[in-house]
């Protein structure tokens, strides 16, 4: 396999994964209703903010809504405790703001990594690559790497998940309005550190399953164009 084949192949794996990877996230946050309702109530969340689960659901899809860009500001009227008022306070109104930068931008990072394939692929046709050849052997071996550093980082991450918690707030907010204080701020307490774990988990294994199904498709693949070169060998 030419090195040059090699280098689009590997990128284009890589920018699949990354598609994957960031179609995961929006799958869990966006896609999966159920999903709140279940950890709302395993965590005990409507006794934390003293609301009703509907209601609570509704303030939910106002701020998936405003993460997605589909709603232009975080003011959601709702009832706390018997008395109507707003859900979220300035300080988590500006949180989120930063919050939904982060969601837009992975978003935008999706589209462009599209593009690379797209272009990889195109340029792969042009100088007459056996796409059969080089995408399901490039796409394999990237997927490993990828999924071997992503694997690493988890098992990083997992030995003690509040301490890159913090790092990543760090490393991404050029602020400190993510340190919600539960006494005055709700937000915190519909989302817990648990309730991170959980979503991170379901991440996980809804990466890894889209992953499997990629593999196993380039396995096919490699198989197919194995088979051809015996046949034509025959």
């Amino acid at each position: 396999m030419k090195i040059f084949h090699l280098f689009l192949g590997t990128l284009c794996s890589f920018a699949l994964m990354i598609t994957l990877l960031i179609t995961s996230v929006e799958a869990v946050t966006y896609w999966t209703p159920g999903y709140y309702e279940k950890e709302y109530s395993k965590y005990k969340v409507l006794e934390s903010v003293s609301m009703e689960m509907e209601d609570l659901l509704d303030v939910t899809w106002e701020m998936m809504a405003y993460l997605r860009g589909n709603r232009e500001d975080l003011h959601v009227p709702t009832t706390v405790a018997g008395q109507p008022r707003e859900f979220f306070n300035e300080r988590e109104i500006a949180h989120m703001e930063d919050v939904r930068g982060l969601f837009l931008a992975a978003i935008a990072i999706r589209r462009c990594c599209v593009m690379v394939m797209a272009v990889t692929i195109l340029l792969l046709v042009t100088i007459k690559a056996d796409l059969w050849q080089v995408l399901p052997r490039t796409i394999c071996g990237g997927t490993i790497l990828f999924f071997a550093i992503l694997a690493a980082l988890a098992a990083l991450i997992s030995t003690n998940f509040t301490k890159y918690f913090v790092i990543f707030h760090q490393i991404f907010f050029n602020n400190d309005l993510w340190l919600l204080d539960p006494r005055t701020d709700l937000l915190i307490n519909i989302v817990p550190e648990p309730f991170f774990i959980d979503t991170a988990a379901r991440i996980a294994i809804t990466f890894g399953i889209s992953v499997l199904v990629v593999f196993a498709a380039c396995v096919t693949g490699i198989f197919i164009s194995h088979s051809k070169k015996i046949r034509k060998n025959l």
